[in-house]
Order: structure tokens, then C-alpha cells, then sequence
């Protein structure tokens, strides 16, 4: 059996023995709750829909706990000013649990308290008694007996020769990588790409148009980039009209990152 209630402006899907989170209800942890606004009812397939609500149906339920729900963060800025605000909230919230749902308004019966166990008390000295014989009984047959073989075991696992591990196999190394750059004149320009030319586009700033600009100078591979001095940044941000954007944009990082993963 379930039941669609509606309390603090939300709506919950519940059933016996769920616990739910509800927004904060006038009632200590311990107390039973009730809810009339019931919207559902639904049991052995058959539902019944509220007009608004189901007449005479609720749920009682019992306080588990009240505290505060997480914590959210308030951050408001506007651009282009120092106006700048910050600030949290913690939404105080009651956990219940379900004990049962009425169709026919009838009060929930009272549930019996369990029966107390008898105390463990006088049980105890029944118990030391039984483990006393025992202990009298391995005292008159001589233990000193029963150690002599675990000494000889010991001696035997101690004599036995330890097997030596296999070795692993030791890892090839990888065959170094030929050096980059080999044909780029002394401004790091080449005058044809060396096999496939890279995609430049994934470099931030620079698109298709940009990307035409930089294979006439002579670059097409990340390796030229991430191998230009100073010098030849200069060179190219004056050549290229873009002063300034290839350390702005941090292009010598990004190539040398895209020329190892390439």
C-alpha cells in the first residue's frame, strides 16, 4: 500500500517503513505526526485519486531526527564592478519515518512494548563453572606432551629450502623517437610539411583562416612551435600581425602538450 501526501509545498511518494526528508515540522525526535492532505492512495491495485484529497485517509509517521540539510553557497558578482557577495544557507529539514497509512481515518493502534530479556546475571556463574572442568582436566593430561611436535614442525618448515622466485622478464625499452626539426631553416620555418601536416586548429586562437596563415610561414607541425626562442616569436607575431598573442594564449605550452599526445 502507498500513499501520495503533500506537506510543505512538495508532494512524496511513501510507503510503510520508508524514511523521508520534509521540510521542518513543529515536533520533537520520538513524536508521531500526522498527515491528512493526502492526494493517492493506492493498495492491491486499485487507486484512489483525492478531489483534491482522499476524505478520511492519513499517515502517521514518527520523528527520526531534526537537523539542517547541506549546506549551499549564494554567489552573486556583476561584471565590470567590484561588487562582489558571498553567502551560505543550511535549510532546517525533519526526517520521519512511516509507520502506517489509514484509508478509513481509523487511529493507528498502539504498538506493545517489547518483553524485557531475563538479566544475563545468573547465567554467568553457570558458565564459569562449566569452563572450569575443563581447564582442571588439561592440567592432569600433560601438555608438555602435545608441544614437542609443534617444535618439530618448526624445525622441518625451517630446514626446508625456500624456492627461489622466478625473475621477470625485464622491459624492452622503447626505441628512442628521431629528433624533430632536422629540416627547419635557422628560423624554424620549413619550406613543405615532413609527412602530414598537424592540426594547428587545436591550438587556442588559432581557427581554419589562421591556421593557412601560419603553413605559408612555414609552420606546420607542433614541434616548430614549441621550438620557437624569443627571437622567433617576434619574428612571427610581426610577419603574422598578432602581436603579443602567442604568449598571451599560451601557444608554446599547448604545442609541446599536443606534439607528445600526437
Amino acid at each position: 500500500m502507498f500513499a501520495v501526501i503533500k506537506t510543505g509545498g512538495k508532494q512524496y511518494k511513501v510507503a510503510e517503513g520508508d524514511e523521508i526528508i520534509v521540510e521542518k515540522l513543529d515536533a520533537e525526535a520520538g513524536n508521531d505526526v500526522t498527515f491528512d492532505n493526502v492526494l493517492m492512495l493506492g493498495a492491491e491495485g486499485k487507486v484512489t485519486i483525492g478531489e483534491p484529497t482522499v476524505s478520511g485517509a492519513s499517515v502517521v509517521a514518527r520523528v527520526s531526527e531534526q537537523r539542517k540539510g547541506a549546506k549551499v553557497t549564494i554567489m552573486k558578482k556583476r561584471q565590470r564592478s567590484t561588487y562582489r557577495r558571498k553567502r551560505g544557507h543550511r535549510q532546517s529539514e525533519t526526517v520521519v519515518l512511516i509507520e502506517s497509512i489509514l484509508a478509513d481515518g481509523k487511529k493507528a493502534p498502539a504498538k506493545k512494548a517489547a518483553a524485557k530479556k531475563a538479566p544475563a546475571a545468573d547465567k554467568a556463574p553457570a558458565a564459569e563453572k562449566k569452563a572450569a572442568k575443563p581447564a582442571v582436566e588439561n592440567k592432569e593430561t600433560k601438555p608438555a606432551a602435545k608441544a614437542a611436535p609443534k617444535k618439530a614442525a618448526k624445525a622441518e618448515t625451517e630446514a626446508a629450502p625456500k624456492k627461489a622466485a622466478p625473475k621477470k622478464a625485464a622491459p624492452k625499452k622503447a626505441a628512442p623517437k628521431k629528433a624533430a626539426g632536422s629540416a627547419a631553416d635557422e628560423r624554424g620555418r620549413l619550406s613543405a610539411a615532413e609527412g602530414k601536416a598537424d592540426d594547428l586548429k587545436k591550438i587556442t586562437g588559432v581557427g581554419p583562416a589562421f591556421e593557412k596563415k601560419l603553413n605559408a610561414a612555414g609552420i606546420f607541425h607542433y614541434w616548430q612551435i614549441s621550438g620557437l626562442n624569443a627571437a622567433q616569436i617576434a619574428e612571427v607575431e610581426t610577419e603574422l600581425k598578432m602581436a603579443g598573442r602567442i604568449e598571451r594564449d599560451g601557444w608554446i605550452k599547448q604545442a609541446r602538450d599536443l606534439a607528445k599526445n600526437a
